[in-house]
């Protein structure tokens, strides 16, 4: 039985509930919403939920410490230069293993029991992503930039199907290569044109001081963050990228949320307060 409080809840939502339908949502997964059991089952609910209410939900996800794991077991050297996976061709052809056999398949075998349809896919299917080497290559191997987004492939899986990407891709000649998931997201909502793109972090959000859970930013500018992005340490670097590239490129809001609480996605997205760090024009 519904109390007060459910109904207000509901209520709350309504709104923009309304707002939202038939928007794109680019959401990019990892962190602990990927590695504990109950918050892989509260994102697929979400994300299900999300599609059911009229929204496009489209994921890009990683898979970091999965691959390191899986390279020290086939004792395959792990080394790191400048916040990159160091890459030659073995690295690449274990990132696609991971990545596409195990995450992705279990991502999205997880939203079709919960009642979606789902399909994965990378950024070589259908060329979906066309790829070039990053600037240092030399340094760091096969690690590439997104230079294109061929959106028509999403366009028309994402009418039926919740479009589950890994953040892998190829260039002109079939060469394969790693990409940064964040970089994936910002550049796959710009070029959609994404209502939202949402980052799910190990974070509350963007914080003034990173050892203060505290001093989190409720909601910051395009703007704001490209004048101090230089001086943003360790992994939210490039997530604040991301969004400002995101913005930049077409979409027009992004979030950085903390993926260790359940039903974040759906707190930010439907409650009056949101849970995390909104970036505007």
């Amino acid at each position: 039985m519904l109390d007060d409080e459910n109904v207000n809840v509901l209520l709350e939502a309504l709104p923009y509930i309304r707002e939202f339908h038939g928007k794109t949502v680019v959401i990019k997964y990892g962190g602990a919403a990927m590695r504990d059991e109950s918050l892989r089952q509260a994102f697929a609910d979400d994300v299900v939920l999300l599609k059911y209410v009229g929204l496009n939900p489209v994921i890009i996800h990683g898979g970091g410490p999965e691959i390191t794991k899986y390279m020290n077991r086939m004792g395959i050297e792990v080394r790191f230069q400048h916040g990159l996976r160091v890459s030659d061709a073995e690295t690449v052809e274990v990132a696609k293993m991971v990545l596409l056999g195990k995450l992705n398949a279990e991502l999205v075998s997880r939203l079709n029991r919960a009642g979606s349809s789902a399909v994965g896919l990378s950024g070589e299917d259908g060329g979906l992503f066309e790829v070039s080497p990053v600037e240092n290559a030399a340094e760091v191997g096969f690690v590439g930039d997104i230079e294109r987004v061929d959106i028509d492939v999403l366009n028309h899986i994402s009418e039926d199907y919740i479009p589950v990407i890994a953040s892998v891709g190829s260039d002109r000649d079939g060469n394969s290569y790693n990409i940064n998931a964040d970089e994936a997201a910002g550049k796959v909502a710009a070029a959609l044109g994404a209502f939202k793109v949402v980052f799910l972090t190990d974070v509350v959000g963007w914080l003034r001081d990173p050892d203060d859970e505290t001093s989190r930013i409720s909601v910051t500018s395009v703007a704001e963050v490209e004048e101090v992005l230089g001086s943003i340490s360790g992994g939210m670097r490039p997530k604040m990228s991301a969004c400002v590239n995101a913005i930049r490129g077409g979409a027009q809001n992004a979030y950085i949320i903390d993926g260790r609480r359940p039903h974040s996605l759906l707190l930010e997205l439907f409650t009056d307060a949101g849970i995390g760090t909104m970036v505007t024009p």
